[in-house]
């Protein structure tokens, strides 16, 4: 690691060495071991210039300045941890609050791939995206250093226990500030960000309750005209598009369809899998919901898809257009799901809902009930591989022990595995 240009003379206190944890001065994060520092290779190059830092006043942070803002990696700032990796809150010697993800280790990367990965999402600027603070290279262990996000996940706010019925306004705040930043890493950077893990963990609420969609960072990057086919898909079960497992392949189109399922889990207040159910492959959320989506936007009585919480208490015209959104969002055929941008100007009421379907009236079953039967087959398909995934736990859609309660925290594991043969 280099030594911050954000942190100096902060009272960090200087380090002797940057490459990695001096000895016994901090404890290890769980996915750290003091062998892989003894390497030649892994000393640290010159520090940058201040010219040459991540991104628009973004640095790199060395091991040691992020132990002491954490505390050491302390269990009490343990945020949550998931397939990416393990989550602490900091405080950087300014008194910032930070949130540092620590990557699980494995992933290949050399110390060049990762910074030029990082320094495409640094260049990352939007009010509904998590922003980017700095990085750390540690040897093999890679850190990402993000703003702290202080009012929890929108999953917790849904489904934490004894906690009040989000209003409807804040439920369409919420929609369109997350449409907002996902549309922004589809259509607005170059190279365009797929996010490959939308979720309503993944949904950070600030003060004020506006959305800020977290760890696009992690995700895998496409340029335009290639589509990417990865070796370890990944996607959090009961939000994962049909055609993972058939496919494989990773588009803004699964980006869309996973943020379709968050649209019906705000919408209902229901988790995309019932955490009460004995086997995992029973219907989930979106099974359910399509054909209840069609039948509310056809007769306009949205009661048997509102949120009972809510007891009546929405703007019909608004929940027609969230409605319509979710049921564009979740059809089974990717090409006939719209853009995140289209979906932001529909829930702003500037496209009307025929526009957002092609011109069809929402509810007539040629697009919202289609293809039902290959539907049906795809989904069950995921769920088999879901099942089949060395990282199944039984837990899917459901929070973490560690992380129910807290910000920034990674909620849930992704379900990992190897693509068909194509």
């Amino acid at each position: 690691c280099h030594r911050s240009p954000l942190s100096s003379g902060t009272g960090a206190g200087p380090s002797t060495s940057t490459s990695g944890p001096p000895g016994a001065a901090w404890p290890l994060p769980p996915d750290m071991n003091s062998g892989v520092y003894s390497s030649p290779r892994d000393q640290p190059t010159s520090p940058p210039a201040p010219h040459e830092t991540l991104g628009l006043g973004r640095g790199t942070f060395t091991y040691e300045e992020l132990a002491a803002a954490t505390g050491g990696f302390s269990q009490a700032n343990l945020l949550g941890q998931g397939g990416f990796g393990y989550v602490h809150k900091g405080v950087l010697p300014s008194g910032r609050a930070v949130a540092v993800k620590q990557l699980k280790s494995g992933s290949g990367q050399g110390e060049r791939e990762f910074q030029a990965e990082v320094d495409i999402i640094g260049r990352v600027h939007h009010r509904h995206l998590v922003s980017l603070v700095g990085h750390c290279i540690a040897g093999a262990s890679r850190m990402l250093v993000y703003e702290f996000v202080p009012n929890k996940t929108l999953e917790f706010h849904l489904h934490g226990e004894g906690l009040p019925a989000m209003a409807w306004p804040t439920r369409l705040r919420i929609a369109l500030g997350a449409a907002k930043g996902l549309a922004y890493l589809h259509e607005d950077c170059h190279p365009r960000i797929i996010h490959r893990d939308i979720k309503s963990a993944n949904i950070l609420l600030d003060n004020n309750f506006e959305a800020m969609v977290a760890d696009f960072g992690l995700a895998k990057l496409t340029y335009d005209g290639i589509t990417h086919v990865s070796t370890r898909v990944m996607g959090t079960f009961g939000y994962l598009a049909p055609e993972y497992a058939s496919s494989g392949k990773l588009t803004e189109k699964s980006d869309v369809y996973s943020y379709g399922v968050m649209l019906v889990e705000l919408l209902t207040g229901r988790r995309p899998i019932d955490a009460t159910a004995h086997l995992v492959l029973e219907d989930g959320l979106v099974e359910w919901a399509r054909p209840a989506l069609s039948r509310a936007l056809a007769d306009g009585d949205y009661g048997a898809v509102a949120d009972p919480r809510l007891q009546g208490s929405y703007d019909p015209v608004e929940m027609a257009r969230v409605v319509a959104s979710a049921a564009a969002c979740v059809r089974h055929s990717a090409k006939k799901r719209p853009k995140m941008s289209q979906i932001v100007r529909a829930l702003e009421g500037d496209m009307s809902l025929e526009d957002l379907n092609d011109g069809v009236r929402p509810g007539q079953s040629r697009l919202f009930g289609e293809e039902a039967g290959s539907y049906s087959s795809d989904m069950n398909r995921t769920k088999e591989v879901a099942v089949a995934s060395p990282e199944y736990s039984g837990r899917f859609g459901r929070p973490s022990p560690v992380s129910s309660d807290r910000p920034n925290s990674e909620e849930t594991s992704p379900v990992e595995r190897q693509p068909p043969h194509l």
